[in-house]
């Protein structure tokens, strides 16, 4: 299993958007369930900066999988 290191994180855009899409979810709705901006969802799926490791966390919980699975 796959943890998050020490290093900042680097989300995998493409399964963020999968899990999202799967969810039928918006970028607006996930931001709102996860406590963060649309423009963050949206950064991160077309692979726009690094998150914060709580922000990982953050739309893990809201998408209700292991931190790991949103990160390369």
């Amino acid at each position: 299993m796959a943890t998050i290191g020490a290093v900042m994180p680097r989300i995998d855009g493409e399964k963020l958007r999968e899990l999202r899409e799967v969810r039928f979810l918006s970028h607006r709705e996930l931001a709102k369930l996860a406590g963060v901006s649309p423009t963050t969802v949206l950064n991160l799926e077309v692979g726009k900066g690094a998150p914060q490791r709580r922000t990982v966390r953050k739309l893990a919980q809201a998408l209700e999988v292991d931190p790991a699975e949103l990160v390369k």
